[in-house]
């Protein structure tokens, strides 16, 4: 994670592989940043669809893990609202539920994970979408 008083040229290199995660369950989010920094990726993190909205446009995440049910915004809306010239998005949800699979992916939603999901997958499925 780039901390203040970092040079430029360390979020330069990492451009590419920050991962913004937003659910609004703490444990969720502690553990999908440790998996992903395990990796190197650098990730930030918003409990709440707004939140989110707005960290995208400061952060340009390259991936968004983004949970489906949360309160205000849910992750549908979120989905559809996000840049997707600018970040693939991955949605983790605990509803294994065809219709909503379908529903996130006509709101631009590029890979969908079920709750509970092991870290190897997680980690693909980001690899996979950011090309490395």
């Amino acid at each position: 994670m780039t901390k203040a008083g970092d040079s430029g040229n360390s979020q330069a290199k990492n451009k590419g592989r920050i991962v913004m995660v937003v659910d609004d369950d703490d444990m969720i989010r502690r553990l999908v940043r440790t998996v992903l920094e395990a990796d190197e990726f650098e990730v930030v993190e918003a409990r709440n669809g707004a939140t989110a909205l707005d960290l995208a446009t400061t952060a340009h995440p390259a991936v968004v893990v983004l949970d489906i049910m949360m309160p205000g915004l849910d992750g549908v809306e979120v989905c559809r609202r996000l840049d997707h010239e600018e970040a693939k998005v991955v949605v983790l949800t605990a509803r294994d539920d065809p219709s909503l699979e379908i529903r996130c992916r006509e709101a631009g939603a590029d890979a969908f994970l079920t709750k509970p999901f092991s870290s190897i997958e997680l980690l693909d499925l980001v690899s996979d979408l950011i090309g490395s």
